[in-house]
């Protein structure tokens, strides 16, 4: 009987493949499996009959998924379009986050790079296990997942803030339903199996990291006579601030016999005797200069650099080419009474860089 094709061998890079890349207008490919357009999770949903009475059932369908997550999506309305959230959220924010490193979440080689163990692959792993987290606890509170809603922690009385208008962010629940949509296939003993686990690990608890509890309060003339509290997450930036300064810090490992990949706090036998956390992002190899082009990145001939601050990287020692232009912008604005603002025109001369090839 044929296997479903899960996200890869570990089904976390499931979503792990929808979200590095360029950004969406490029139509670039980048899916679930790898194979599919990445326009499919970006773009508005498919226009559907009215008269189909359950819509989300066919954005399901649509979605790269296994034949065990469709049902699961088929069950749960809202699904559909979380993941298409979580794909944009990690798509927008590895770009931002990369956009000044060599390899900067380009698309085109993604196969060929997460077959290896590079830092960027756990880089990968996390900001796609994060921004899965964090949509699906919005969606929650959000009122667009059937089968959960606002936060019930124990000891946040989230019943009276719903009353009052608030909704905690539902990490428990997210986290759960992530853990069992995403649920490994048996096997995947080996270091590989067990560091793509500890970094999808290290994303979700970055999420977690920024979970804070909000009060607010209730009564005559701003007094605190009541007070209703609940949990809300961080903007997701922060959070991929967060696993941007992990991806800088990551830890090479010794080899497949090495058991600080099994996702547990106890220190493992590194490099320079450094000793691993569970929130530590875990490598088994070293990258590419990702200089030039090969099977995995486009390389860097063609990127804009700061001359001050990137170029040198960025252009391997290549060089830089200078383009000079003139830009005109809004200037010695003033406003006048009431609702009036006048600008004089400026023109100013602008310079960009670019990487020779």
């Amino acid at each position: 009987m044929p296997t479903d094709p899960c996200l890869a061998d570990l089904c976390l890079p499931l979503l792990l493949l929808l979200i590095t890349p360029l950004l969406p207008p490029t139509g670039a490919y980048f899916g679930l499996t790898s194979k599919e357009s990445l326009s499919l999770f970006t773009s508005p949903a498919p226009i559907i009959s009215s008269t189909h009475s359950r819509p989300h059932l066919k954005h399901c369908d649509l979605l790269p998924l296994t034949r065990r997550q469709k049902r699961l999506c088929r069950k749960e309305p809202g699904l559909a379009e979380a993941l298409r959230e979580a794909v944009r959220l990690g798509v927008v924010e590895c770009q931002f986050q990369l956009r000044n490193e060599r390899w900067n979440c380009s698309l085109q080689e993604r196969g060929t790079l997460l077959k290896r163990g590079f830092k960027e692959t756990a880089f990968l792993y996390a900001i796609s296990a994060a921004s899965l987290t964090h949509s699906l606890a919005k969606a929650c509170s959000g009122g667009r997942m059937e089968r959960c809603t606002c936060d019930d922690s124990q000891g946040l009385e989230s019943q009276r803030a719903w009353q009052w208008g608030v909704c905690g962010d539902n990490l428990r629940h997210s986290t759960r339903f992530l853990q069992n949509f995403l649920r490994q296939r048996k096997g995947g003993k080996d270091a590989r199996a067990k560091m793509d686990v500890h970094n999808s690990n290290a994303g979700i608890k970055s999420v977690k990291s920024g979970l804070k509890t909000t009060c607010k309060c209730h009564g005559v003339s701003g007094s605190c006579a009541v007070r209703t509290c609940w949990k809300q997450l961080s903007p997701f930036h922060e959070t991929g601030a967060l696993l941007k300064a992990k991806y800088e810090n990551a830890i090479k490992i010794l080899g497949a016999s090495n058991e600080a990949v099994g996702g547990h706090e106890t220190p493992g036998q590194l490099f320079g005797g450094r000793h691993t956390r569970s929130t530590d992002f875990l490598y088994l190899e070293e990258s590419p200069n990702f200089c030039r082009s090969s099977r995995f990145s486009p390389g860097t001939a063609g990127r804009t650099c700061s001359r001050e601050t990137t170029c040198d990287s960025l252009c391997c020692g290549r060089g830089y080419n200078i383009q000079t232009r003139l830009v005109t912008f809004s200037c010695h604005c003033q406003v006048h009474w009431c609702c009036h603002v006048e600008c004089q025109k400026c023109v100013q001369q602008q310079e960009t860089y670019t990487c020779k090839h």
